[in-house]
């Protein structure tokens, strides 16, 4: 093989690897959430609902078959069906009351045009003049009282 077909089969080697390169995609791509994530409390209450949902679901399903089926678990599958959905329903009202409960503990999510946020704003603000007048007497007291008279 002479230099020439070397250099040839190095830039083929060099361009097909280019290619792989531009034809790489990840397999995911990253993108910001779009809704905030629910509160751990919120969270745990909506898990604990879906399972008993989806459990409810199961025994309304089987007490169908039992009744299809003429068995003797229909009537005790049916009775059970009844509280389960009670029981779910129940659970349901405890994610609404939950949320409810945290927001008002935890505040209001913060719109531009939300009252809360100026409040918070101007608390902060307050607290960082109220902590920069006790720095600045504190200074005053550590130099003794010096300077404390030199401009009325």
């Amino acid at each position: 093989m002479g230099t020439a077909e070397r250099s040839r089969a190095a830039e083929e080697s060099a361009a097909t690897t280019a290619q792989q390169r531009a034809s790489y995609r990840p397999l995911w791509v990253e993108e910001p959430a779009r809704r905030r994530r629910l509160p751990d409390p919120v969270r745990t209450a909506a898990v604990r609902a879906v399972l008993i949902i989806s459990l409810t679901l199961l025994q309304a399903m089987v007490a169908l078959l039992c009744t299809l089926a003429e068995s003797w678990l229909a009537f005790p599958m049916v009775i059970s069906s009844v509280v389960s959905t009670v029981v779910a329903t129940w659970s349901v009202l405890d994610v609404w009351v939950t949320r409810q409960v945290w927001n008002q503990r935890n505040g209001v999510v913060s719109a531009p045009s939300s009252t809360a946020r100026s409040l918070r704003r101007e608390r902060r603000r307050a607290r960082r003049q109220a902590r920069a007048a006790e720095r600045a007497q504190e200074r005053i007291r550590r130099q003794g009282g010096a300077g404390q008279l030199s401009h009325p």
